[in-house]
């Protein structure tokens, strides 16, 4: 383990609590659990994302522009969303647009949602000049393979008749013909990259029907519509360009659109952590740093896999800096977290009163969680 220094500032880099609190509101909380505690340390508030939902806080809290979009949500119906830009990058999160929590009265529509928003914010980001596209990916209501999407970019999908396809995953089924219309000219010049942590195929068992499909409502017969017009859309997509993408890693990811992405957009796929560390500046603002604080709303299992503060712990240990985590529950081992990089782990729910504060009293528990850990790891 590095040795203490005494001097040098502390990066607080959490996800999201899902259920209760946005990342940067975490960051808040511990820092001002830190300060009450050590009022002379540095602090630099650093909320990070995975890809998922999140992702356009995340890059909002690091400087980058919001920029306020109107689109249409997951069954049509116009929402109110948002992209983030900075300089000629913008960071697009499928969740503003096309995700379940945007369902009109949380009701799902396994068959009908589509992603044609996500291709609206992305055609804004084009009209703004964007030369980059960082797209995250998480939190789908859809299975429509990135149909919607593209459609919203200009690209054609038409019937045996002749119709222009219907949204939703349902429709694919009666897919005929692409035309891809003047997409290529929109993506001359741009690199679309897709933060994305599920290496799911398009098809199959571990395809986005099977695995995430119930997730969006869909079960029984649902489910076996949706795999038929994933696999005709990427059958048509094969014939019409060339290449099939339906077995790359990624291409299941939310409902499909990784699918879309890497065979119509061009883009490539780079694990979300590790790309929104990139964009929010992470290593600078970890050099020098006394100590790193990450977390999220259950350290388990799946945090050990690619989710945020994994990767927080890795970047921040080649850096040579100590990292602790905070997080709502605790579901690993000591054994576990400290193989992980950590050198402390904080729960809310170990600091919490009674059954439930974690959740009702989130912001109020970050801030002891901030300073126990000050009392304990930054002493001078």
């Amino acid at each position: 383990m590095p040795a203490t220094p005494t001097q040098g500032h502390v990066v607080v880099a959490p996800d999201k609590f899902k259920g209760t609190l946005e990342g940067a509101e975490v960051a808040a909380r511990i820092a001002a659990g830190i300060r009450r505690v050590a009022p002379g340390v540095e602090i630099r508030e650093l909320p990070v994302a995975d890809g998922g939902e999140g992702t356009l806080a995340a890059a909002l809290a690091a400087g980058f522009k919001r920029v306020a979009v109107k689109v249409a949500g997951p069954t049509g119906l116009p929402v109110d969303a948002a992209i983030a830009l900075r300089g000629d990058t913008a960071v697009v999160e499928l969740a503003q647009s096309s995700g379940l929590a945007r369902l009109p009265g949380g009701r799902t529509a396994p068959l009908a949602a589509g992603s044609y928003g996500v291709g609206q914010l992305i055609g804004r980001a084009f009209g703004l000049g964007a030369k980059r596209i960082v797209l995250g990916l998480g939190g789908s209501a859809c299975t429509d393979g990135g149909a919607g999407m593209v459609q919203a970019l200009g690209v054609g999908l038409y019937d045996a008749d002749g119709g222009e396809l219907a949204p939703g995953g349902a429709a694919l089924r009666k897919l005929a013909r692409i035309d891809p219309g003047s997409l290529a000219d929109s993506l001359t010049g741009v690199e679309v990259v897709v933060a994305c942590d599920v290496d799911n195929p398009l098809l199959g068992a571990r395809g986005a029907t099977a695995v995430y499909g119930p997730q969006k409502g869909a079960d029984g017969d649902d489910l076996l519509i949706l795999e038929e017009g994933l696999t005709r859309w990427a059958d048509v997509v094969r014939d019409s360009t060339g290449r099939d993408f339906r077995n790359a890693p990624g291409a299941g990811a939310a409902g499909g659109v990784g699918f879309a992405a890497l065979a119509l957009l061009g883009a490539t796929m780079r694990p979300g952590i590790e790309l929104l560390l990139e964009l929010l500046g992470f290593d600078e603002a970890v050099r020098g740093a006394r100590l790193v604080v990450t977390g999220e709303g259950c350290l388990d299992a799946q945090t050990l896999h690619g989710k945020a503060p994994a990767g927080v712990a890795a970047a921040a240990t080649r850096a040579g800096v100590r990292v602790a985590a905070v997080a709502g529950r605790l579901e690993l081992s000591e054994d576990q977290w400290r193989a992980a990089g950590f050198v402390a782990a904080y729960a809310l729910t170990d600091l919490a009163e009674r059954p439930g504060d974690s959740m009702t009293k989130a912001g109020e528990l970050a801030e002891v969680a901030g300073e126990r850990l000050a009392a304990e790891l930054l002493k001078p």
